[in-house]
């Protein structure tokens, strides 16, 4: 049974950091790209950050300098540092593993950048 569970969400306030987790079971996690999106309320998910099995990242245009995601394949796992927070990064984020036509999703963590 795949199982991506994400921790790390919260309430932190405009400027502060989060740093989000995504533990991954029941596959080869090494052979898989990795990613994080988000959804807000009325809005579709979007692309935050993917990683390749091969280490090389990509990041929308609206995180670039601010988060960073990285991996550990010894740990399964997957890590987004978000620094500089906005209140427009208010979202559910959804780790995400994809490999070939094979997509899974966790359950979501809430970010909420409020002052």
């Amino acid at each position: 049974q795949v199982q991506l569970v994400e921790s790390g969400g919260g309430l932190v306030q405009p400027g502060g950091s989060l740093r989000l987790s995504c533990a991954a079971s029941g596959i080869a996690f090494r052979f898989y790209a990795m990613g994080w999106y988000r959804q807000a309320p009325g809005n579709q998910r979007e692309l935050v950050a993917s990683i390749t099995s091969g280490g090389r990242t990509n990041y929308a245009d609206s995180v670039k300098g601010r988060f960073t995601i990285s991996r550990d394949n010894a740990k399964n796992t997957v890590t987004l540092q978000m620094n500089s927070l906005k209140p427009e990064d208010t979202a559910v984020y959804y780790c995400n593993a994809y490999l070939g036509v094979e997509a899974y999703w966790g359950q979501g963590t809430q970010v909420t950048v409020s002052s």
